[in-house]
């Protein structure tokens, strides 16, 4: 799979770890940077990495920064991203099953890296629960709220 990554200074760190994982599991990883712990703005680097999976550049989106916020609420204003912000192993299988997220946000100043790499590791092993009607209609519900607010990028 290909993953796009993108953190700010925060998560930085954190973001290195996590790529090395999933580069050894066998994931393609496009890193957006940052490339520091210098100080920085989180959209610099969350808006692009957000585009390359709305585009279908990259299949998921992992966005580390303090607290994991952030990189949500930048990810969630583009038409086709459906971001979790996720501190344990539970969420991040939820946020897969119940509502298909494509782009997982962590936060680098709440979580460690132990616990960071599970939460990855169940979030990418996860898939949606698609028999189940309840989450279908869930997630249904959601796409047409962005439907009715959100502007595709080809409409841009």
């Amino acid at each position: 799979m290909k993953i796009a990554m993108a953190s700010d200074h925060a998560g930085y760190e954190l973001k290195g770890e996590i790529k090395a994982w999933l580069e050894n599991e066998g994931h393609e990883v496009i890193d957006f940077g940052t490339d520091s712990k210098e100080s920085c703005d989180l959209s610099d680097y969350i808006y692009p990495a957000s585009l390359a999976v709305a585009k279908g550049e990259a299949d998921r989106g992992i966005f580390v920064d303090g607290v994991g916020y952030g990189s949500a609420l930048i990810a969630n204003r583009i038409y086709g991203l459906n971001a979790a912000v996720c501190q344990d192993p539970f969420c991040a299988k939820l946020a897969r099953q119940h509502t298909d997220s494509n782009v997982l946000c962590i936060g680098g100043k709440i979580i460690g890296s132990g616990i960071a790499l599970e939460i990855v590791n169940v979030w990418m092993h996860t898939d949606v629960l698609s028999g189940i009607e309840k989450y279908t209609n869930r997630i249904k519900k959601v796409q047409a709220i962005s439907e009715k607010h959100l502007k595709k990028l080809s409409e841009i």
